[in-house]
């Protein structure tokens, strides 16, 4: 079963195979952050990640822009 809320960013980036994207900068809690990774394509993948109020991060949303 996957879980969809992790106790560190490390984890929620991982949990997508991602954590190489994240540019490392913090997310507060109740905030939304959004990164663009520049992957070599036109566009680069887009990554969206939330913390909740208890600090507790939503698995990461991400695709390839296109």
């Amino acid at each position: 079963m996957k879980s969809n809320y992790f106790p560190t960013l490390s984890s929620a980036l991982e949990s997508e195979g991602i954590e190489h994207m994240w540019p490392g900068f913090p997310i507060n809690y109740g905030q939304t952050a959004t990164y663009t990774f520049q992957d070599g394509t036109k566009h680069g993948h887009f990554i969206t990640i939330y913390r909740d109020e208890r600090g507790f991060y939503e698995r990461p949303i991400h695709y390839a822009r296109g």
